[in-house]
């Protein structure tokens, strides 16, 4: 597996865990910041990594601000945070959160779940990044795992980007078949695609619906 680059945030203290070396022994590139803001300036300045992993148990903080000032920076990256097993932590900009105790191996297959794969089975288009192989979207800072459906329905979109796909073309497609007189499955796997890559499902950025012919995917 080609390597991946990661940032990784935390500190030194006896009592907690720290994940940088094991992450280097398992073939990461790890480069390490002890606090927030030379995580932030690092970001800007020499490095663009695959992953963030904020270990705030080491930092005895919820982590929640240094989320919150990487995602601004970093829309795209995926971020584990991990904390204490006692906090509790209320809408962190986070992809993933993990409560210690937890081993090193737990902690790579969560990051290897968020990294795209080798670009071969990935279709980017904006800020959208769709991995066919391992069925995730990844998009806006979130990553959602698709369907093989929503997967063969995003598929589409992406290739006909800025195009609109009329919608018994694109039942057609997807589904694999000619009997297209009801759409209505359509319609229910346009608003789950929405849920996945959009900020705001009800008014959507991206995918948009043109009445009456059929969805056109903007990026």
């Amino acid at each position: 597996m080609e390597q991946k680059i990661l940032l990784v945030i935390e500190g030194r203290h006896a009592d907690h865990p720290a994940f940088a070396p094991s992450l280097r022994r398992k073939n990461f590139e790890v480069f390490l910041a002890s606090n927030g803001s030379q995580a932030l300036a690092r970001l800007l300045k020499d490095i663009s990594p695959d992953a963030i992993i904020i270990n705030a148990a080491s930092l005895r903080t919820s982590g929640k601000r240094i989320c919150q000032s990487l995602r601004e920076k970093s829309r795209q990256t995926p971020i584990i945070l991990i904390v204490d097993k006692d906090v509790v932590v209320e809408k962190a900009d986070a992809d993933v959160l993990l409560h210690l105790p937890f081993t090193i191996q737990k902690l790579v297959n969560r990051v290897r779940r968020l990294l795209p794969g080798d670009g071969k089975n990935c279709i980017q288009a904006g800020p959208i990044l769709l991995d066919v192989e391992q069925r995730t979207v990844r998009s806006l800072g979130k990553q959602i795992r698709l369907t093989p459906r929503l997967v063969a329905l995003l598929q589409v979109l992406l290739q006909h980007r800025g195009a609109v796909v009329e919608r018994k073309a694109l039942f057609s497609k997807v589904w694999e078949t000619n009997y297209t007189d009801d759409t209505r499955t359509l319609d229910v796997h346009i608003s789950w695609l929405r849920q996945a890559i959009e900020v705001d499902p009800n008014k959507p950025r991206f995918l948009k619906t043109v009445r009456g012919v059929g969805y056109r995917l903007d990026v």
